[in-house]
């Protein structure tokens, strides 16, 4: 096995430990995919809470779900079906994570969408997150739920059950969850204090625009929406 091959498996399991040790995770929720760079996949196995994750347990799959390696009696996440869709959906996706942080999946189970456009680092690293359909878990709906929106967002909510952030690798897929559930709480609390402000569409362009010097990478609803 190649070094980076192995490093990578290291960073699947330390950003699993990170999103237990956050409490976005519970007993055995959560998964993460990896694109390899032969188009084949690392994937979290189903039934392992994300704190007993170690690099030897991670399952190596093909483009279909079907396993390449896998020790003992692994198998991919029973959400495998909504990983690979992204996939599909986006030939720059290299990464993604489905987890259930608290404040943004509070949202979810709500049914609101986080679309207000007035946290300057939320504006330039995600945009507006939307809230998906329903889909029932582990089934072809929730993947059809979400293709739509892949176009456009690199981060979700999915009605009723969490969140779904993509990347062009891991650390960027981890980091816009971070910046979802950040956003999220900062959401809640503003409107408990008489609502959030909204930026105005100058100073709105002016944020979005930014993307390209900070070189961030992925998707953003704000091109189409104030860019036209």
């Amino acid at each position: 096995m190649s070094l980076s091959y192995m490093n990578m498996r290291k960073e699947i399991c330390d950003i699993c430990h990170k999103m237990w040790q956050l409490g976005w995770v519970a007993a055995n929720d959560g998964n993460i995919t990896v694109k390899l760079e032969d188009g084949t996949f690392l994937a979290t196995p189903t039934g392992i809470s994300k704190s007993f994750i170690t690099p030897e347990k991670l399952v190596h799959i093909d483009k279909n779900g079907q396993i390449i390696e896998a020790l003992g009696e692994y198998r991919p996440s029973s959400e495998i079906k909504m990983h690979l869709r992204c996939y599909e959906e986006r030939d720059d996706v290299r990464a993604v994570l489905h987890a259930h942080p608290p404040v943004a999946t509070g949202y979810a189970v709500a049914n609101k969408a986080l679309d207000e456009y007035s946290m300057i680092e939320t504006i330039i690293a995600i945009g507006s997150i939307p809230v998906t359909p329903f889909g029932t878990p582990s089934t072809y709906e929730v993947p059809d739920a979400i293709a739509p929106y892949l176009e456009e967002h690199d981060v979700v909510l999915l009605q009723n059950h969490g969140a779904l952030t993509v990347g062009s690798d891991l650390v960027t897929a981890y980091y816009r969850m971070e910046t979802l559930e950040l956003f999220a709480k900062i959401s809640l609390n503003a409107h408990q204090l008489g609502g959030a402000q909204e930026l105005s569409r100058e100073k709105i362009d002016r944020l979005i625009d930014m993307r390209k010097s900070y070189e961030v990478t992925g998707r953003h609803p704000g091109y189409k929406k104030y860019n036209k």
